[in-house]
């Protein structure tokens, strides 16, 4: 991303269309290695019960509101809500992951 210009120098549509594409290619290339965890989770889980983790995803909600808060993020709401529907993919995921290596 240090090729793109800093969203407060932006002068023009191109250069913030390119700002934002090279974020969404950093955040995508994140929730990969995210992804990546839960592979290594399904792994190290001994059984299938202890994929879902309520309160490991209370936590994992509250540092996020927390950590957007902290960084003045303009919805922290929103980053809650993406994060939730986050954490729910990735434990389906888990599952997935889970029984295909040990079913």
């Amino acid at each position: 991303m240090s090729e793109t210009v800093a969203p407060e120098d932006c002068t023009t549509m191109t250069e913030v269309r390119a700002g934002v594409d090279a974020v969404d290619r950093a955040v995508v290339a994140l929730l990969k290695r995210r992804f990546g965890y839960m592979d290594a989770a399904a792994r190290i889980k001994p059984d299938r019960s202890a994929v879902r983790d309520e309160a490991r995803k209370a936590d994992v909600l509250a540092k996020v509101r927390a950590a957007a808060e902290e960084m003045q993020l303009p919805r922290p709401d929103l980053a809650e809500a993406l994060y939730d529907q986050l954490v729910e993919a990735s434990i389906a995921y888990e599952f997935e992951v889970f029984d295909r290596t040990r079913g």
